[in-house]
């Protein structure tokens, strides 16, 4: 059997995908479940992340995010039966490829999938979901009437924020990378044949002329925004190009409005004494947007189970709709993936045929 994985450089920029012959166990655990995959979803890989909880091999597992059906269940598994219909995330520490044909996985880290949902839908919508609800109700505790910004809106992860903050009934602001990219948004509907747009307003930061800051203050009356959600941060005036339409901690700080939540993706972020002191006046808070965080303690399992439970149910009822594109059979999984990993492309889906 075949999986997907990840040949460790010296450097992130060595690091070479692989297709590998794996053996999946023949005994389960207690409670464990056997799944035959139907479909995986390819994210980036965090090699850093891996290297700092010491989870760091020669070869890493990629395609964590599966869809599939229980073939399989260890003597205490109490949620699932065979031929129930899965999607879950594997552990950070697997050491199975969602790639392949089946995997063994924890009950815990499973839920049951609607029968009229495709596979890919929700293999492409589970982790970015998570993320979605972590930063805006665990992190930034969203409530009916605050405003969000959401910056790269038309990533797979800001589509999902957009509509899960809509549903809640908040307005919501995003910014668009490029004309293509603020042209969906404007034509981003809560459902088919409804006129109303998700997004109040566009930013669009690809074109010079357009100042975030003065475009969210100005649709605020001046009070800034109640929550960001940022896809990274400029840290220095050098950047690559592809970071150099992310805005500069500064401008973030002056759009928020007062006691505001600032959820950052931006792993090296570092605040100067006056970003502090501007947050202190606000009474504003920072948060960092980590949804591995669920699988680090025991503790939180229930509450995980119920936000991707949540998931589900909303991908069922259409108040989440992925935007998707076509999926890719296994052998094109090892160029889609250094696409993925490059950001050349956001997500990509492999089905299995």
């Amino acid at each position: 059997m075949k999986g997907l994985y990840c040949k460790v450089g010296e450097t992130a920029a060595e690091a070479k995908f692989v297709i590998q012959e794996t053996n999946v166990p023949s005994a389960l655990g207690s409670n464990q479940v056997k799944v035959q995959v139907k479909a995986c979803a390819l994210s980036p890989l965090d090699l850093k992340l891996h290297e700092d909880l010491k989870f760091q091999k020669d070869l890493v597992p990629v395609g964590r995010e599966i869809v599939g059906i229980v073939l399989q269940v260890g003597p205490k598994v109490t949620f699932f039966q065979p031929d129930d219909e899965v999607v879950g995330i594997l552990p950070l520490d697997t050491a199975m490829s969602g790639l392949c044909d089946t995997v063994i996985i924890n009950e815990n880290h499973l839920v049951q999938k609607p029968e009229k949902l495709r596979w890919v839908e929700v293999a492409g919508a589970i982790r970015d979901g998570l993320r979605a609800y972590t930063a805006l109700h665990t992190l930034a505790r969203m409530a009916s009437g605050n405003t969000l910004l959401v910056l790269d809106g038309a990533s797979p992860f800001g589509v999902l924020a957009i509509q899960l903050a809509h549903s809640h009934g908040v307005k919501v602001l995003a910014s668009a990378l490029s004309s293509e990219d603020q042209k969906f948004l404007e034509q981003l509907r809560p459902s088919v044949g409804v006129r109303e747009s998700l997004v109040a307003r566009v930013i669009g930061v690809w074109d010079a002329k357009v100042d975030l800051v003065d475009s969210c203050l100005e649709e605020t009356g001046g009070l800034g925004v109640d929550i960001v959600i940022d896809s990274g941060v400029r840290l220095h005036e050098e950047e690559p190009e592809a970071r150099c339409l992310l805005p500069y901690k500064h401008d973030i700080i002056t759009l928020l409005g007062v006691g505001g939540h600032w959820v950052t993706t931006e792993q090296n972020l570092q605040l100067d004494p006056p970003d502090s002191r501007s947050l202190f006046l606000k009474a504003a808070s920072l948060s960092f947007l980590n949804e591995e965080v669920w699988g680090a303690s025991s503790a939180r399992q229930g509450r995980y189970l119920h936000i991707m439970k949540d998931i589900v149910e909303k991908l069922s009822t259409g108040t989440l709709r992925p935007q998707l594109e076509d999926p890719v059979p296994l052998y094109d999984a090892t160029v889609s993936m250094e696409m993925v990993q490059k950001n050349q492309v956001r997500k990509r889906l492999v089905i299995q045929l």
